[in-house]
C-alpha cells in the first residue's frame, strides 16, 4: 500500500476549500482517507493554510509521498525544511552511533 499526502476537495460549488489528508494512493480524490493533517483555503484573503507539522513529519518519515501541490504548501509553511533537516540530523546520529572507535577514543582519560 503506497501512502500519499494530498488534497481532498470540500466546500461549495465554485468555492473550493481543501483538506490535506493522508490516504492510500489508490483511493479516489474525495474518497476514503487515513487522517486529516491540515486545511487549505485558497480563496480567502489572505490564504488560510493550517498544517499539523508533527503528523505530516510522522507520515513522511514512514514513507508517505506528498503530491506536488501539497509539497509546495508544505514548503511555504516550513514543514519540508523541517523534514530535510530531520533526515540530515538522522543520518549524522546514525553515523556517530555506528562508529565505536569515536566513542572509545572519547571515553579514555588522557594522561
Amino acid at each position: 500500500m503506497a501512502v500519499k499526502i494530498r488534497l481532498r476537495r470540500v466546500g461549495k460549488k465554485k468555492k473550493p476549500a481543501y483538506r490535506i489528508v493522508v490516504t492510500d494512493s489508490q483511493s479516489p480524490r474525495d474518497g476514503r482517507f487515513i487522517e486529516i493533517v491540515g486545511i487549505y483555503q485558497p480563496l480567502t484573503d489572505p490564504v488560510v493554510t493550517r498544517v499539523n507539522a508533527d503528523r505530516v513529519l510522522y507520515w513522511m518519515k514512514n514513507g508517505a509521498k506528498p503530491s506536488d501541490t501539497v509539497r509546495s504548501i508544505l514548503a511555504k509553511t516550513g514543514v519540508m525544511k523541517q523534514f530535510q533537516e530531520s533526515k540530515v540530523s538522522g543520518k549524522k546520529e546514525n553515523i556517530i552511533a555506528e562508529s565505536p572507535a569515536v566513542e572509545e577514543s572519547q571515553s579514555e582519560p588522557s594522561a
